[in-house]
């Protein structure tokens, strides 16, 4: 499985780290999906889930697990969240 490009800030770590910390599956990860649509022509949405589901990659930052859909992967080749 091809895994995107992800540049993560500082910031972005912080957050994900806290959002997966406090919830109800502290072992977790951190899920993002991207879709089209929007006033910049993406959404975003993300949640904490206890593991990921199928056809999800998991990309580690610093630790943390970041579940990304494959419908995600390719909007998010190459791209810095912050």
């Amino acid at each position: 499985m091809l895994q995107p490009n992800v540049i993560v800030t500082p910031a972005a770590e912080k957050f994900m780290r806290r959002m997966v910390r406090f919830s109800a599956h502290p072992e977790g990860g951190f899920r993002l999906t991207v879709s089209a649509g929007g006033c910049s022509g993406y959404n975003s949405e993300f949640t904490v889930e206890a593991a990921p589901t199928a056809g999800d990659s998991e990309l580690l930052v610093n630790g943390i697990k970041v579940f990304l859909p494959a419908e995600s992967r390719l909007m998010l080749d190459g791209v810095t969240v912050d």
